[in-house]
């Protein structure tokens, strides 16, 4: 723990605006249980639906019944948050750009997953999957308990429940 610390005291001493994006794009916001910076929340939790739905739209074409059932849902709802989401920002509610694209990490594991087919594409969804929803449960979680915007705020902790009903599913897909 004491080399997290010191790293977080010195992104603390770097600037507040650095800091707290760097402290959030390296976890240890998450490892500390601290609250993003709602640009970050916004960006992350964009980018994550985006990864979301190219992913889940890949797995309807490429997986098993089950699999494919869990996308279409995965489709849906994400579409359904990205909706949400943009909404809040195009109404003045949040101040905050929306990312055009996923973050570089997400856009090579999408690219992974398109170069894949059959069990070990569907494998590797799952995971994707799994993974993705713990850092959304964990984002959305530290969001809603501490973020600065009220509004935001209010729409992570309705959102949450899905999030969560999305992870427990995803790990319902791993045997």
């Amino acid at each position: 723990m004491k080399p997290i610390i010191l790293a977080s005291l010195a992104l603390a001493l770097a600037g507040p605006v650095l800091a707290q994006s760097a402290m959030e794009k390296s976890g240890i916001n998450s490892a500390l249980g601290v609250a993003p910076k709602t640009e970050d929340f916004v960006q992350e939790a964009a980018g994550s639906d985006m990864f979301e739905i190219e992913s889940s739209r890949l797995a309807i074409e490429r997986s098993d019944a089950a699999t494919k059932a869990f996308a279409q849902q995965m489709v849906a709802d994400h579409e359904k948050t990205t909706t949400e989401l943009t909404g809040l920002i195009s109404s003045g509610k949040v101040t905050s750009p929306v990312p055009a694209d996923m973050t570089s990490a997400q856009r090579d594991k999408l690219e992974k997953l398109k170069s894949l087919q059959g069990d070990d594409f569907t494998k590797q969804y799952h995971s994707d999957q799994e993974e993705a929803h713990e850092d959304a449960v964990d984002l959305f979680t530290r969001y809603s308990e501490g973020g600065d915007n009220v509004d935001l705020k209010a729409w992570t902790a309705a959102t949450l429940p899905a999030l969560k009903h999305h992870l427990e599913m995803a790990k319902g897909l791993n045997p």
